[in-house]
């Protein structure tokens, strides 16, 4: 048969006219976003560490940022063309993990896991030189770690951003994804109270930071000798004052989910403590979400878990698998908000800027 192409009226083979058309302009358009995003509003800060260095504008950019990520994510699918995130993970996870790569990749970047089980961050080679390698190769990082300090000083080494994906001390990409399920599903923050019934752990230290930056209520009831770190707390209390925010410590968890309109709990041994797991389920079974603890609460409340959760310890299956439960969208919405603070943080280089230009001005210092 013969191949050759037949000539168009203008003298150029048909074949070739298609190929072309295929292969330049319409390609071009597509990819020139990606290479040279617009803009958008930031965060004030090139790490998230801990949830007290943001501001409520912050927070409010997060929330607002997510919901559009949530709404029309194919919007969002050349945003990070290119993009590359080291995952260090110290300790095992479902949520954090799975969010993380499928929101890279949802958004056209790669996400490379490093398990750091054994040895953790810090014990093969120092964090400073960890930093400083990964700097050269991806343009951001999370970091899963037992110690706070070591995702502290990953972040005040590297001049990529670093994101706290949890340490023993906070969670607060989890906390972020929890407001905004509040948010979502009640509208507004506005006359709303939140209760937290079991351990005075990261959870529970997120939560309430958060809490007291956008002004809602929240009640904390732990067993006496589990309550919050007292930095923490007077943390929270500060600012409160400054948002007019509810702030409680107590140990009755009736009194504390009263007037509630979510109630939350996490696992009483986290992970690291399950050498105690025994001692504390005797200790804590008072504080134990049940529907009569739920009873008590304001009609309808919602019930909360950071998941995994030990079915019939902190909370029962009836509470769980509730109409009242939303513990499975406060899951998926880890990956719209971590998709959020990946956009903030990584999009355009500017916080990866930030940090040179800061180092460059701590070195000129030194160098005096």
């Amino acid at each position: 048969m013969n191949t050759v192409a037949t000539p168009a009226p203008s003298g150029v083979p048909v074949r070739e006219s298609v190929r072309g058309t295929a292969r330049s302009p319409a390609r071009t358009q597509v990819r020139g976003p990606a290479r040279e995003p617009a803009q958008r509003e930031t965060l004030s800060v090139h790490d998230l560490v801990a949830e007290r260095d943001l501001t409520l504008a912050d927070l409010n950019l997060v929330f607002r940022l997510a919901a559009e990520v949530k709404a029309s994510p194919r919007s969002f699918a050349r945003a990070l063309e290119g993009k590359q995130l080291a995952l260090i993970f110290e300790k095992p996870s479902l949520r954090t993990r799975v969010s993380f790569e499928v929101g890279m990749t949802g958004m056209g970047g790669f996400a490379v896991y490093l398990d750091h089980a054994k040895p953790r961050l810090g014990e093969r080679e120092s964090i400073k030189d960890v930093a400083r390698n990964l700097e050269r190769w991806v343009d951001g990082i999370a970091a899963r770690t037992f110690s706070h300090s070591s995702v502290a000083e990953l972040a005040g080494h590297a001049s990529i951003p670093v994101i706290n994906a949890l340490t023993d001390l906070l969670h607060p990409c989890q906390a972020l994804s929890d407001f905004f399920t509040l948010r979502e599903k009640l509208g507004t923050f506005d006359g709303l109270k939140l209760a937290y019934v079991g351990d005075g752990n990261n959870m529970c230290h997120s939560l309430l930071t958060v809490a007291a930056k956008l002004g809602m209520a929240m009640s904390i009831a732990t067993p006496p000798g589990f309550e919050p770190k007292a930095d923490i707390v007077q943390d929270a209390k500060a600012f409160a004052r400054e948002s007019g925010a509810a702030i409680e410590i107590l140990h009755d968890p009736v009194e504390a989910v009263r007037g509630a309109h979510a109630v939350y709990t996490d696992v009483w041994a986290s992970m690291g403590q399950e050498h105690a797991a025994h001692l504390r389920a005797q200790i804590f079974s008072p504080y134990r979400v049940t529907l009569d603890l739920m009873a008590a609460a304001e009609p309808g409340a919602f019930f909360m878990h950071c998941l995994p959760a030990h079915r019939g310890q902190e909370a029962t299956d009836e509470v769980i698998d509730s109409p009242q439960s939303i513990v499975y969208d406060q899951a998926e919405n880890r990956l719209h908000v971590e998709k959020a603070l990946l956009l903030l943080l990584l999009e355009d280089g500017r916080h990866r800027e930030g940090k040179l230009e800061r180092r460059k001005q701590k070195e000129a210092v030194l160098a005096c």
